[in-house]
């Protein structure tokens, strides 16, 4: 049999004796998988042997080959119910993208990159999840890109039944509708079990209707007859008008006559016997005979970005961080207007408190408004950063990044490259009250591996920020807050960040030299130091401001300088036990560098008022941290 009867779903048909030929190919199938299982002493083999035939006819079939369609063109498989991982690495293993003998002896071990969760470390695997709910709005994000780029890829996504009661699908459904997603499938492998029982006692559903009322095609067949799955996939290819779901009736623990609909085993191991007799019945099974090209990933899309000529707001103009955000994205596609490279903005019903309006208006096509839909909105626009897009997901930071934290840690672990442009942040948010005042930004991104932080001071960082932000092959975040305010101005009363200010990722800005204590600080709370250290340069005390931008990168030298004026003051409209501070403190400690430390951050949630009477009450207005600098220096 050659993979090249299926592939592309041709004119020739599946039949019945293809299938015959396949039947104990598929029983080996869950005999290695039962095997990995066994040998590590843990895994999910009830939903592996339930999937394992629709995973076999996917990667058959599915149009996957670089050497025959290019690495952009291929079609993508995304499994959501990453704990069919065993299924997975069988079909992979035996389809020939690795020995499968390696995934049987390592799966689940130590450094083993045959993870008990599918990884993507894995040959063939290039999209997975153990977080259940998202997988579709990774198809959604990844179908989005291709429609963006003009490429005709199909993207199948595999998923568990009992996972559809997560709302984040309810929210790719209506996506996915809303955009025509026709070249996107959702195949649900229905068996009806869930780890503690019956779906229908767990969380009763109606999936086929969910999809259904979305607009959606729904097709419903056995998901263990290939006949079936096979036409289901290949109607599923062809549909011009919408995206799919094809229902697939399946049995938990499928071949495996002592386990098979018994919930239990979604977890358990198999009775070695059980083992030991498949071993004997299938010794001399060797499947098809299947000419498969080696897997090779999809290749990267290199970054050709042009920023253009950055924007300078005056020292007169009040301007929000968030309006200097809005003008160079606006920028930056005017300047990449007609090239290869795509840049695209996701919102979540948030246009115009976050300057896109203009682009929106300008570049409509490029413009993926997700309602509010947030979950699904950080997932779609991690995986279309990861297909090429260049990707800005504006909202207020409360909704990109608290809200989402686990859909933006698991695109992290897919290599996301997204923007989040996170607007509103901290007690500056003001009168929208304490639900919107997001004060642990620092903390939650900072345990991502790719990401960047960027906490710009002033309407000309931001756009320089913006700007860097674009260029880079990487996932980053800008902080910025709700108020207008002022260009921070250098000693001589100049713009600091404008002219020949070069932006630079983890350079820290002096922006005042002093000798008798430093401020550290950055964003919006940069005017508020900068007027503490004039106040009290009048009664002698000579002051540094120093902005640090980048709390990931650290400055050293600019740090040790601030230190070796005896007194530090972390400055900061962010929780003070997990912000700047306790960076800088562990920072110091490290390198055994001496001085008076004192944070100054948020310590409680703030009140539905303005910036100033918030930090008032927090002691972190003006007034107070001159107080504090006073006492400090003259100790």
């Amino acid at each position: 049999m050659l993979i090249e009867k299926y592939r592309k779903f041709t004119s020739q048909i599946f039949e019945k004796k293809d299938a015959d030929e396949l039947k104990s190919f598929s029983q080996k199938l869950r005999l290695n998988a039962a095997q990995m299982i066994n040998n590590a002493g843990s895994g999910h083999i009830g939903g592996a042997c339930s999937s394992i035939d629709l995973y076999l006819m996917l990667w058959l079939c599915a149009n996957i080959s670089p050497d025959k369609v290019g690495f952009e063109q291929r079609d993508r498989i995304i499994a959501s119910h990453g704990h069919s991982a065993a299924a997975i690495y069988s079909v992979l293993g035996n389809l020939g993208y690795f020995d499968i003998k390696d995934a049987i002896d390592n799966f689940r071990g130590k450094g083993s990159i045959y993870e008990g969760l599918a990884s993507i470390k894995v040959p063939g695997v290039e999209w997975c999840n153990g977080v259940l709910g998202q997988g579709l709005s990774q198809g959604c994000g990844s179908a989005m890109a291709a429609k963006l780029k003009g490429l005709d890829y199909h993207v199948f996504v595999v998923l568990g039944d009992g996972e559809q009661a997560k709302g984040q699908l309810q929210e790719a459904r209506e996506f996915a509708n809303k955009y025509k997603l026709n070249r996107l499938t959702a195949i649900v492998d229905y068996n009806k079990k869930q780890s503690s029982g019956d779906l229908s006692d767990v969380m009763p559903q109606n999936i086929k209707e969910k999809y259904a009322a979305s607009g959606w095609k729904t097709l419903e067949i056995d998901g263990h007859d290939y006949v079936e799955i096979y036409k289901a996939l290949r109607e599923a290819y062809f549909e011009k008008e919408r995206p799919t779901l094809i229902l697939a009736n399946t049995v938990m623990g499928k071949g495996f006559c002592e386990i098979e609909g018994n919930y239990e085993y979604h977890g358990k191991m198999l009775d070695e016997a059980i083992i030991k007799r498949e071993e004997e019945k299938l010794s001399g099974c060797k499947g098809p005979v299947i000419e498969f090209e080696k897997f090779r990933p999809v290749k990267k899309t290199s970054l050709s970005i042009k920023t253009g000529k950055p924007r300078e707001y005056s020292k007169d103009q009040m301007v929000d961080n968030r309006s200097a955000f809005g003008n160079a994205l606006l920028d930056i596609a005017k300047e990449n207007k007609g090239e290869a490279n795509y840049i695209a903005a996701v919102d979540c019903d948030l246009t115009a408190s976050t300057k896109l309006t203009d682009f929106a208006q300008e570049f409509s096509d490029n413009f993926v408004e997700c309602g509010i839909a947030e979950h699904n909105a950080a997932t779609v626009a991690a995986a279309m950063s990861r297909e090429g897009i260049v990707t800005f997901q504006a909202g207020f930071a409360v909704f990109v990044i608290d809200e989402v934290y686990s859909q933006i840690r698991i695109g992290d672990m897919h290599n996301s490259k997204v923007k989040l442009i996170c607007t509103h942040c901290g007690l500056d948010v003001g009168e929208d009250g304490k639900t919107h005042q997001c004060t642990d930004y620092i903390s939650l991104l900072s345990n991502l591996k790719e990401m960047k932080i960027i906490i710009p001071a002033d309407p000309n960082q931001t756009d320089r920020a913006i700007r860097y932000a674009a260029a880079q092959d990487t996932a980053a975040a800008v902080i910025m807050g709700r108020s207008k305010m002022n260009a921070v101005t250098d000693e001589n009363g100049k713009e600091f960040f404008a002219g020949g200010y070069s932006f630079e990722y983890g350079k820290g800005d002096l922006l005042r030299q002093g000798g008798d204590a430093a401020i550290i600080t950055y964003g919006n709370m940069v005017p508020y130091a900068l007027k503490a250290s004039e106040i009290l340069k009048k009664s002698g005390l000579s002051i540094s401001v120093l902005n640090i931008s980048f709390p990931l990168k650290l400055d050293e030298q600019k740090i040790k300088e601030a230190a070796d004026t005896g007194v530090i003051v972390i400055y900061e409209d962010h929780n003070q036990n997990t912000g700047l501070g306790n960076i800088i403190a562990s920072y110091l400690m490290e390198k055994g560098l001496h001085c008076r430390f004192i944070k100054m951050g948020v310590k409680k949630i703030g009140y539905s008022a303005s910036p100033e009477y918030n930090y008032k009450k927090q002691n972190l207005d003006t007034q107070s941290l001159v107080d504090v600098l006073t006492k400090a220096c003259s100790k």
